[in-house]
């Protein structure tokens, strides 16, 4: 009789990535006690394998070496292979990345990691080709060494003791807090964060770093935050210049809006082609928060065509968001022999069994394609002069950007291109609109990259949270695509009677309990959408995940919040969350929420956690304050005060428009009906017993909307002239 270990178990997991990997003829293991248990009754290591659906080198490192029958008997006869799905386990992650990156000096995709029995790290590294090349160690000699090593007394030894160090040194970075917590964060933490990222910032192409650039949202946040307060020219300027360069290069998609996870180029031209759902639902915000920073109009647009890009690529029938679009896909014309049930997948095809997926296919261009694109999907128009000009505008060219293909950029403006064709602006605009919406539709007849339809609570969050702005800084309807997310998340993830978050939702399967990042994201998301519209439904359900936070990540003693639940697995760390990654510190969204949130509490208990967690890393974010960018807005906002501004009685058009084009830092919207007869349903709903302090005394005076605007315990009079309002926060009376 087979036991459950003894075949591939994947075909039982609902992850895509899992999936990808169900008829690999390794034996492969999801994470569960199952595995976890046969390694100990066998006395073999564990191989474990961590990855995501949309992962290029997963992919290869599947088919080089997974795939092959040789390997799979030598991780099925020597090993316990268990892989794990990098975006449903975080917590697993952060544990082996953790010491891959302490080891290595690097960390990436495929992570591989060799553990004993007992989960403890013995070997780790990302990916490795089959046989040796440059460098790299070959896989199937690894597999063979390490199983050899093993089954020696002596090497075992000094494997295990290899093992009880190096978990110690995960613990050390991920679990421990000072011995002295810092105390008081200084008052110009936030000029100094400023300060370091202008030091770090590349002048010359925008963004950071010399060699790959990735988006770093948070940094954004923390210059236009210090600029607001400092006025100091360059950091604006480091603004302008990241969010001009990731706009214009080939990190954002120009014909369907939308970005690609990062460029493998300083210039920002060459993307890696994937699109997840956290880096479109953070960038957009970054944008907004630009348009209101400096008034240009660009900003917004690309915000908006990036939510218009996940509504129409990543959103559930039913309101919740996708994760991510793979990078590869089948080259145009690869899937003629598909049928019409693969077409409708809304996933990659392979009708045509010649073909392999490529990278970036579905976006790729020569000039023979937007020529054929135009001819066949632009009518009246003079298809030679728009491949010229869209050609011109986006780079195409004869040797292309990438592998003899042109990955699309802002090469050159709409005046220059009119000028160089000896055409005015006008028929420029209307010519290159025309063969951008030929090339758009051609481009949606292209195989498709697949889609990992997998519904996580906190990066629905991040992007809830996104549509709530875009209500603020555009228009109200934003709203709706944020709340029906919010309520298909709270609808399958939500346990209403347990009061607990699942993180994880995919064609009617739950699984995983949240984790920090699902609450705290989720709980901002239902929090914006609660300022966006008025809905204090969304504030409630706000308040309750809070509460969750407390009482299941925060630790009293040691003064933090944990990335894990008090009541979830025992692993062999227990991670905290303080930098920020592809996604916000989850301990620094969580900090500057609950201070926010106590402004809505009766007691001092969200304000104390948001205190803690701020001071107990008061040496990391003063030492390392690029890394720690959420970290240090939580700072910032319980040093200087939120931005209160309570709208009693409505929000005339007048003040939408204000708001929208105000940059307010620290701003907190809280709406609540004009009189204290109104207000008392909301405060049976809420379960409070009296008005919070941010809507005590503060109702409509005249019978007309009233704005107070409010800081530290200080507010402004009321008044029925927003702008009025909002020059209170500059004044000399804050």
């Amino acid at each position: 009789m087979t036991t459950p270990v003894e075949r591939n178990r994947l075909d039982e997991e609902e992850s895509p990535y899992l999936h990808q990997h169900a008829d690999n003829p390794v034996n492969w293991q999801p994470w569960d006690d199952t595995a976890l248990e046969a390694a100990r009754e066998r006395d073999v290591p564990i191989f474990l394998s961590i990855g995501y659906a949309a992962c290029h080198w997963c992919h290869v490192m599947e088919d080089e070496s997974f795939q092959d029958e040789a390997v799979a008997e030598l991780l099925n006869e020597h090993f316990v292979p268990i892989k794990v799905d990098r975006e449903e386990r975080p917590d697993v992650d952060s544990i082996y990345m953790s010491i891959c990156q302490q080891v290595t000096g690097r960390g990436g995709w495929p992570l591989s990691a060799w553990l004993t029995p007992e989960g403890k790290p013995f070997y780790v590294g990302t990916y490795f080709p089959k046989e040796p090349q440059r460098n790299a160690p070959g896989f199937r000699q690894l597999l063979e060494d390490i199983a050899e090593s093993w089954a020696d007394p002596e090497e075992r030894a000094d494997m295990e003791q290899r093992a009880e160090q190096w978990t110690d040194a995960i613990r050390g970075d991920l679990e421990e807090t000072p011995d002295v917590p810092g105390g008081s964060v200084a008052d110009d933490a936030l000029t100094g964060a400023a300060d370091a990222a202008l030091r770090g910032a590349d002048r010359e192409f925008g963004g950071w770093g010399r060699g790959q650039k990735f988006p770093q949202p948070g940094r954004l946040h923390v210059l236009a935050r210090a600029y607001d307060g400092e006025e100091r020219d360059t950091y604006r300027e480091v603004v302008e210049e990241t969010l001009d360069a990731m706009a214009d290069g080939g990190m954002y998609d120009h014909l369907g809006g939308g970005f690609h996870r990062y460029t493998t180029d300083r210039e920002w031209v060459v993307p890696h082609f994937e699109k997840m759902l956290y880096d479109n639902a953070e960038l957009p915000r970054a944008y907004l928060a630009g348009y209101q920073l400096t008034g240009e109009d660009r900003y917004r647009e690309t915000a908006l065509e990036t939510l218009e890009f996940v509504q129409r690529e990543l959103t559930h029938p039913d309101g919740g968001f996708y994760s991510t679009l793979d990078a590869q896909s089948l080259p145009p014309g690869a899937d003629e022999g598909a049928t019409d049930e693969s077409e409708d997948s809304g996933e990659s095809t392979d009708g045509n069994s010649e073909h392999e997926p490529e990278e970036g296919a579905f976006y790729v261009w020569t000039r023979d394609q937007v020529r054929s694109a135009i001819a066949a999907h632009a009518d009246g128009i003079d298809v030679d002069l728009a491949t010229d000009l869209f050609c011109a505008r986006y780079g195409v060219t004869a040797s292309g950007n990438f592998e003899g293909q042109t990955v699309l950029t802002l090469s050159a403006s709409v005046e220059s291109v009119a000028d160089d064709h000896d055409l005015s602006v006008a028929e420029t605009e209307r010519l290159l609109e025309a063969a951008e919406h030929a090339a758009f539709d051609a481009r949606e007849g292209r195989p498709r990259p697949a889609r990992d339809e997998k519904v996580l609570a906190g990066w629905n969050g991040l992007m809830i949270s996104a549509f709530a702005e875009a209500a603020v800084v555009d228009d109200p309807s934003w709203a709706e695509p944020g709340a029906a997310a919010l309520a298909f998340v709270r609808d399958h993830l939500w346990d209403p009677d347990a009061g607990r978050l699942s993180r994880r939702y995919k064609d009617g399967d739950v699984a995983v309990a949240g984790y920090l990042e699902d609450y705290a994201f989720l709980a901002r998301g239902a929090f914006d959408l609660y300022g966006a519209t008025g809905d204090h439904d969304h504030l409630a359900f706000a308040l309750e995940l809070a509460r969750v936070i407390e009482a299941e990540f925060w630790d009293d003693g040691e003064e933090t919040l944990y990335f894990t639940p008090q009541s979830g697995e025992s692993l062999v760390a227990r991670p905290q969350e303080l930098t920020d990654t592809s996604t916000p510190s989850s301990a620094g969204v969580a900090a500057e929420l609950l201070a926010t949130l106590a402004h809505f509490s009766d007691d001092d208990r969200f304000e104390r956690v948001a205190e803690g967690v701020v001071e107990t890393h008061t040496s990391r974010i003063d030492s390392d304050p690029m890394q720690h960018p959420s970290l240090v807005l939580a700072a910032d906002t319980l040093a200087s005060g939120a931005s209160e501004l309570t709208l009693a009685g409505g929000r005339p058009a007048d003040w939408r428009e204000t708001l929208a084009e105000t940059y307010v830092p620290r701003r907190v919207l809280a709406p609540r009906p004009g009189s204290d007869a109104e207000l008392e349903p909301w405060l049976d709903a809420l379960a409070f017993e009296e008005e919070p302090p941010i809507w005590a005394e503060r109702e409509a005076r005249d019978g007309k909307p009233t704005v107070y605007a409010c800081r530290s315990r200080a507010c402004s009079p009321p008044t029925h002239d927003l702008r009025e309002a909002l020059d209170w926060f500059a004044s000399d009376s804050v």
